[in-house]
């Protein structure tokens, strides 16, 4: 994926995130508590695009945040 893909990806999740009032620690949490071995600061680095985002992340996002993968994946 390019960086200018992924920054955008990482906005869309966090204005979902900011959308929904949520923290990026209770983000990180719910998907610790979910199985993935992630941290705050990795949830920062996603939603500027500077980390990738795995597979099961992304499905776990999508289910705490309780939005669509096109609200993920928007471009526009």
């Amino acid at each position: 994926m390019n960086i200018e893909t992924e920054k955008k990806i990482g906005q869309n999740i966090r204005r979902l995130r900011e959308r929904a009032g949520i923290t990026q620690e209770y983000l990180a949490t719910r998907l610790q508590l979910d199985g993935c071995d992630i941290t705050r600061s990795a949830v920062a680095k996603i939603e500027v695009g500077q980390r990738h985002l795995y597979p099961d992340e992304i499905v776990l996002i999508k289910k705490i945040l309780n939005v669509e993968y096109d609200e993920i994946f928007s471009l526009e």
